[in-house]
């Protein structure tokens, strides 16, 4: 018999771009979302059917918020876990799991989480304050991540010797052999509650130098057929010793030697999967829906070579927004941009992104980078 999705209302915490995204793929399938948001303009404000105001890491706003909806979901790790493993226990179906939600948030159980479960990861030792950082001085060169509270580039800090050393948290974090990698890539892969799985091909990411942030995105990743193999391997092996219900961002190295190394996962839609929405037969927006409400799962087969670019903020630019070159830009066959509904711009903050088509690798790039250079989001 088949199930009424459109019976069923979907909570989603957090209102942001991802968010946003979700509701547009929503809207195909008449499903009722309802947002929780601190801030009462952020993104989803004017297409959730409802909208509510609320801390995200507040266990009642939380809770009270969960009460009204039939499946709970997230757009954002940092949310109030209590709240959420609450309402799993009074019936609610909530995908992530809280349990997992909770996990990933602390950078030093993930990765003890790779290590226990033979899942491939760089070196690492855990660290509680900066003095501990000191005293593993022969472990350098390092990564220094914060247990906690990181988010899109900050809480970490690269420390290549002993003169790099003040630059240590003086907090719970951990450090992680710098890995000298060839590409970083990434898959979304999608498990739903029946364990079906399945994967999008990998993407290679190339990240701006200041912000720490994907500047762009290439799909399909440049690499064998026996790299993607085994990158898709390890994706899929992670989403199952989770044993999460979701869409999960695997983020990897692939080093100079070909190992190929788990670096972070993210257990929501994720910025290296943006191009699916034109890039693929399904988009990772839909392929989330579809995974927590009990949908089969989508096909994730390649439409077309795919770029997407970044749109972020100009540096030196705070204030209501204004897109330069877009006139341009859209003109352009197999051009798509997404703008987030974001009024003020302050510098990198994202702001949208773009989406560029090109069958030919090279030629993409060529025109992904001159949509980069002609896109401007200033004040």
């Amino acid at each position: 018999m088949q199930e009424n999705y459109q019976a069923k209302t979907l909570g989603i915490v957090g209102g942001g771009q991802l968010g946003r995204m979700v509701i547009q793929s929503a809207i195909n399938y008449n499903l009722d979302i309802h947002i929780l948001d601190p801030d009462p303009n952020a993104p989803c404000k004017d297409i959730a059917q409802e909208f509510v105001v609320g801390k995200l890491t507040d266990f009642d706003s939380v809770y009270n918020f969960g009460k009204n909806c039939d499946v709970i979901t997230i757009e954002i790790e940092h949310v109030n876990t209590e709240a959420l493993a609450l309402l799993e226990k009074e019936g609610k179906k909530v995908f992530p799991q809280p349990h997992i939600i909770r996990m990933i948030q602390d950078k030093r159980k993930q990765k003890q989480f790779y290590l226990d479960n033979d899942i491939p990861t760089a070196e690492f030792v855990l660290t509680n304050n900066k003095a501990e950082v000191r005293s593993h001085i022969d472990f350098l060169p390092a990564v220094n991540k914060l247990g906690t509270e990181g988010y899109d580039g900050r809480g970490v800090q690269v420390i290549r010797d002993k003169d790099d050393l003040e630059l240590a948290f003086d907090a719970p974090s951990l450090l992680e052999k710098l890995v000298d990698f060839e590409k970083e890539i990434a898959v979304i892969v999608a498990r739903n509650e029946h364990g079906d799985i399945t994967a999008f091909p990998p993407v290679e990411c190339v990240f701006h130098p200041v912000a720490n942030l994907v500047e762009f995105l290439f799909s399909p990743a440049e690499v064998s057929s026996k790299t993607s193999d085994k990158v898709l391997e390890i994706a899929k092996s992670v989403i199952e010793k989770l044993g999460m219900v979701g869409l999960l961002a695997v983020e990897m190295f692939i080093t100079r030697e070909g190992d190929i190394l788990v670096n972070e996962v993210a257990p929501r839609p994720h910025n290296s999967g943006h191009h699916t929405i034109e890039g693929n037969f399904t988009s990772q927006f839909e392929q989330h829906l579809r995974a927590v409400m009990g949908m089969p799962l989508g096909d994730t087969d390649i439409r077309s070579a795919a770029a997407m670019v970044n749109l972020l903020g100009e540096e030196g630019h705070t204030g209501e927004a204004i897109v330069e070159g877009l006139h341009e830009a859209i003109a352009e066959k197999g051009v798509y941009v997404h703008l987030y509904g974001k009024k003020i711009t302050k510098p990198f903050r994202k702001m949208g992104h773009v989406t560029v088509l090109e069958d030919d690798l090279e030629k993409l790039k060529i025109k992904a980078k001159r949509i980069k250079n002609s896109i401007k989001i200033k004040a």
